[in-house]
């Protein structure tokens, strides 16, 4: 390292270092799997957002009065979606909690206590 005077060879140096440290840290540790936190997003909710992000695209290369308003239409569709699918979810588990409640499983009251929080008024 001490050889490097020219700014490429300092930058491909410190390359070199980052990637010798993920090669480790892989080999030693392995990798991490992310939970998925949103049991709600399905199939259907991906392809409803691809559509939108679609209509998005095309909205923002020629924006006429046919492409807003089907953007409109689109965006309004993935909200409503997604509202009916969060509704029906927080249903699904204020039901889950209602039967632990009346089985007496403390434990998974208490763990879903918070989706009460997320109700409205």
């Amino acid at each position: 390292m001490e050889n490097l005077n020219d700014s490429k060879d300092v930058n491909r140096a410190w390359e070199d270092i980052k990637e010798y440290i993920k090669t480790s840290a892989k080999e030693s540790l392995g990798l991490y799997k992310l939970k998925k936190h949103k049991p709600l997003f399905d199939e259907e909710c991906s392809l409803i957002l691809d559509q939108r992000n679609q209509d998005k695209m095309q909205g923002l290369q020629d924006p006429n009065q046919t492409n807003v308003r089907n953007l409109n239409n689109v965006r309004r569709k993935a909200s409503r979606h997604s509202r009916n699918k969060k509704k029906e979810y927080l249903e699904v588990k204020i039901d889950e909690l209602e039967s632990n409640s009346k089985i007496e499983n403390i434990k998974r009251v208490y763990r879903g206590k918070i989706i009460y929080e997320l109700l409205p008024a």
